[in-house]
């Protein structure tokens, strides 16, 4: 039995956070859709980073797109726009079969227009056009410049992948902005039934960054029973985030606003669980698999814990578990002084800064390597390695 084939059966889409030229030309993504149900794929900055500066998958895509005389940025978007197709080419089947419910692989906007709401929807409509498949997102974060650009890009008829969500708040805001984003195209008398959408919700950040205020506290406990007490928190703030925002997701595409979109063919918009990979060793190697499985959402897991959760997940409904304590953690974190919010905040503009610096190292290792070639320096290296 395959748990990633299994969690399928109970309503949850897995996607694979990962993409790099190899897997798409060697086979490997075509045997995870067949051999274990994979329905998409997403992909960030970072991880185009370590793919085209930590490989040579590339270097004669870069050679040929160097002698035609391209820029640093006219490279990147090369490589990663063949990347997007050709992986979207592969899930074009599973689009089908699942009448466009999944399929989807993610390209993100430029992490430097975070904060650039024209630039942004400009951004969106142009690799919408460039990549030209169906059956692929544009990644936009929810920030405040980011919503009302998920709303105009919704209204343009771009599925969107919202990224950097962490708050109960912004979540609330982001399906807000999907909903009116698909009410704007209904009435300019546009179909809405083609417009797929995702929420991402990141989770492990949340208990890396709220342990180290917990494991702060424990240390000036006053006695055993106080440091017990705000050691039972440790690992619950994330998963506990999650499964409140998924009973407002459910109130909020259960609404009667809704459903007026709904008769008309709309999806919903997919919680989609990101950031799942499990960054403390103390804690098991599927815990943001296994405790966030339920109907109508999406898991993006990256490669350790994809193969973690192949061999030793368990597929049970449960989220809907625990509601009453996940809501006793969070008001008890409150009382001790530390806020979800807060939290949250410094959290998302964390990421939006990390994904530019990621841009940003990516653009100089192309440079870097656009020079190397063009000078041959490249060809001419070699390593004397003796015995080994």
């Amino acid at each position: 039995m395959n748990p990633l084939v299994e969690v399928e059966k109970l309503g949850q889409s897995i996607w694979y956070d990962n993409i790099r030229r190899l897997l798409i030309v060697n086979g490997d993504i075509a045997g995870k859709i067949a051999n274990d149900d994979l329905r998409g794929i997403t992909s960030n900055p970072t991880i185009f980073e370590k793919a085209i500066a930590g490989s040579a998958d590339y270097n004669d895509a870069m050679q040929k797109l160097i002698a035609e005389g391209k820029s640093v940025n006219d490279i990147y978007e090369s490589l990663a726009i063949e990347d997007i197709q050709r992986a979207a080419d592969l899930f074009k089947p599973v689009y089908e079969r699942t009448n466009k419910l999944d399929g989807y692989v993610s390209l993100e906007v430029s992490p430097l227009l975070a904060r650039d709401t024209a630039g942004t929807v400009a951004e969106a409509k142009r690799l919408w056009a460039a990549l030209n498949r169906p059956n692929v997102c544009i990644k936009i974060p929810a920030t405040p410049e980011g919503i009302p650009a998920i709303r105009q890009a919704i209204a343009a008829g771009i599925n969107i992948n919202v990224t950097m969500i962490f708050a109960l708040e912004n979540y609330e805001q982001v399906a807000d902005a999907f909903i009116s984003g698909l009410e704007d195209r209904d009435a300019a008398g546009l179909p809405v039934d083609h417009v797929a959408s995702v929420a991402s919700v990141f989770v492990s950040r949340i208990d890396s960054a709220i342990d180290a205020q917990l494991e702060a506290r424990i240390r000036d406990a006053k006695d055993d029973a106080e440091k017990a007490a705000i050691t039972a928190l440790l690992g619950k703030a994330a998963i506990a985030n999650a499964k409140i925002q998924y009973q407002r997701f459910k109130e909020i595409f259960a609404s009667e606003r809704f459903a007026k979109l709904k008769a008309k063919g709309a999806q919903v918009q997919r919680p989609l669980w990101a950031s799942t990979g499990t960054k403390n060793p103390a804690y098991s190697d599927v815990l943001y698999v296994d405790s966030l499985i339920a109907p109508q959402t999406v898991n993006t897991i990256p490669p350790a814990t994809y193969t973690a959760f192949r061999d030793h997940g368990t597929v049970a409904l449960t989220i809907e578990t625990g509601l009453d304590e996940a809501k006793a953690d969070l008001a008890r974190l409150a009382e001790i002084g530390i806020s979800l919010e807060a939290v949250c905040q410094k959290l998302q503009d964390d990421g939006v800064k990390a994904f530019a610096d990621s841009f940003d190292s990516l653009m100089q290792t192309i440079q870097s390597k656009q020079a190397a070639m063009t000078s041959g320096l490249a060809d001419r290296m070699e390593a004397s390695l003796g015995k080994a």
